[in-house]
């Protein structure tokens, strides 16, 4: 293995990855380098119980943007989208609702709750898909700078403003999606609190917030811009989430991407003001013409840098960046799936739920919320429990299964008790609200393991466990994200680039920060092969 390249990623998470196979496409001889013995950073298959493989971190595919799956011939080379049935949401007892890409399928849903509700939902599905519409143009941009004092940040300025001049009136609607809390944004359009409910469930996946808390509206929107195929976008990957990166370094390999685990980055080495390469804990050194960092930016501003290279402004504002996580999983080995009392194939139209909501009510997602706001988790959490198996025999022993459970909220740091001692109240409280919804679950259950968020900080380096890499808020969007004057994927080090979910437009498996940082990179290559 060579000790120069054009250029190196810190990190195989997918962006990572996206990054370097775009970079080695291009002709640049590149390197990533991923701290575990295993790539993918939260986008991992592994075994964790005998027999039985899990999606252990990041678990349906929803969000991997079409444009990266066709430049890099994904398909080509392993990835393989199952779909997952429609949403299955129950209420309690025998009641349920179901949420699908069939406006006619949902209007008769809604109608068993509200008449105006069924009436007004095309509008509201129109109104959203324009919002998010808008929201997919920008997700290629890179942010601008508006208060930059040169001429060069003026004309980048003017040109987004001249590229968007006939949004018109939908500046506002995005506005209304970007301060309101999703209670108060859905009930502008619908009467049911279960009506309400189904969609408001996004708004506390994966953010420190109740539905009622100011913002959550836009993560609505961010969880439901999915673009391929499947049941609301979202579907299972053939194999588990590991199959994503796997397919994008083997696309990357025909190009010469070099790929090497078990290399921890210790230090990304910088001279006279430019990113020269990086030194790893065991000592060994690479170097390079740019550097770009797939980890999260207070890892990469905080310890991947010395504080000299960096303004004082910009430390400050990463320590500000909030990323304090509640999210929690689940991976359950299980002999069978939960049989959900409410669940009838003859009305449902499908076999059996493999997508599923528990979050009956907005007061019953408040109420989680409230617990976490006190520091402690929640007593009742929501919980999506989804079952890869059903499509996907390639996880577990035949005619057994893993389920996987995402839920909320459980602190990164809990209020007089430790996550040694809470852990198992917590798995306790979990199964119980599945019990209720699927009686006998618990008793065919093989082995579990669970993870809160100083696993997923440990195990993958997440923020705080927060599987955005910080929260998806007006203030830590677009050319604030990060931080301000650094949210066009560079740094105040040259030749040092950030192609993490910490950069624009976020969190999820979408490889667009991968995809953005890999296009600036090349715009300055000449600049940067120059030294």
């Amino acid at each position: 293995m060579a000790s120069h390249y054009d250029a190196i990623v810190v990190g195989s998470g997918h962006n990572g990855l996206v990054c370097g196979a775009y970079l080695a496409k291009a002709g640049l001889k590149t390197l990533v380098l991923e701290r575990r013995g295993i790539i993918g950073g939260a986008a991992v298959t592994e075994e964790f119980a005998p027999g039985f493989r899990a999606s252990r971190f990041s678990y349906v595919m929803s969000l991997l943007h079409p444009r990266v799956i066709a430049d890099l011939e994904l398909r080509s080379f392993g990835l393989e989208v199952l779909p997952a049935n429609d949403l299955f949401c129950p209420l309690g007892g025998d009641d349920y609702i179901v949420f699908s890409d069939d406006p006619a399928k949902i209007q008769q849903e809604f109608a068993r709750f509200s008449r105006h509700d069924a009436e007004i939902y095309p509008e509201f599905a129109r109104e959203l898909a324009r919002s998010a519409n808008l929201i997919r143009q920008l997700l290629f941009e890179t942010p601008v700078d508006p208060l930059k004092r040169d001429w060069k940040g003026f004309r980048e300025t003017a040109k987004l403003l001249w590229r968007y001049r006939k949004v018109g009136d939908r500046a506002y609607r995005l506005i209304d999606l970007l301060s309101q809390s999703a209670y108060d944004y859905l009930s502008v359009w619908f009467e049911s609190d279960t009506v309400k409910s189904v969609l408001a469930y996004y708004a506390s996946v994966g953010t420190f917030a109740g539905p009622r808390s100011p913002g959550t509206a836009y993560v609505i929107l961010h969880h439901l811009m999915g673009e391929h195929e499947g049941a609301g976008g979202w579907g299972f990957v053939k194999g588990g989430m590991g199959a994503i990166p796997a397919s994008i370094a083997r696309s990357g390999a025909r190009f010469g991407l070099e790929v090497l685990t078990d290399a921890a980055v210790a230090e990304i080495t910088v001279s006279d003001g430019r990113a020269t390469g990086v030194r790893t804990v065991d000592g060994r050194e690479f170097t390079a013409s740019c550097v770009a960092s797939n980890a999260d930016a207070k890892t990469l501003f905080r310890r991947l840098l010395a504080p000299r290279h960096l303004p004082a402004e910009l430390l400050a504002d990463i320590d500000a960046f909030r990323t304090f996580s509640t999210a929690f999983k689940l991976n359950i080995a299980a002999e069978a799936p939960p049989m959900y009392r409410a669940f009838d194939p003859a009305k449902t139209g499908f076999a059996y739920p493999s997508f599923v909501h528990v979050g009956p009510g907005i007061d019953y997602l408040e109420r989680a919320y409230d617990d976490a706001k006190y520091g402690s988790f929640s007593a009742r959490p929501f919980l999506t429990p989804v079952v890869p198996t059903i499509v996907d025999d390639t996880l577990a022993p035949a005619g057994q299964h893993v389920v996987n459970v995402f839920g909320g909220h459980a602190p990164y740091t809990l209020k007089g008790t430790t996550w040694d001692e809470a852990r198992p109240r917590l798995v306790k409280a979990a199964l119980d609200v599945i019990e209720e919804m699927a009686p006998g679950f618990g008793a065919g259950i093989i082995a579990i393991e669970s993870l809160v968020p100083p696993d997923l900080e440990s195990i993958v380096g997440l923020p705080q466990g927060h599987i955005f890499h910080g929260e998806l808020s007006a203030d830590q969007l677009f050319w604030q994200r990060p931080t301000p004057h650094y949210a066009d994927y560079r740094t105040p080090v040259a030749g040092l680039y950030q192609c993490g979910s910490s950069s624009h437009p976020g969190g999820g498996v979408s490889g667009i920060p991968g995809h953005n940082a890999a296009r600036e990179i090349l715009k300055d290559w000449k600049k940067l092969k120059r030294g």
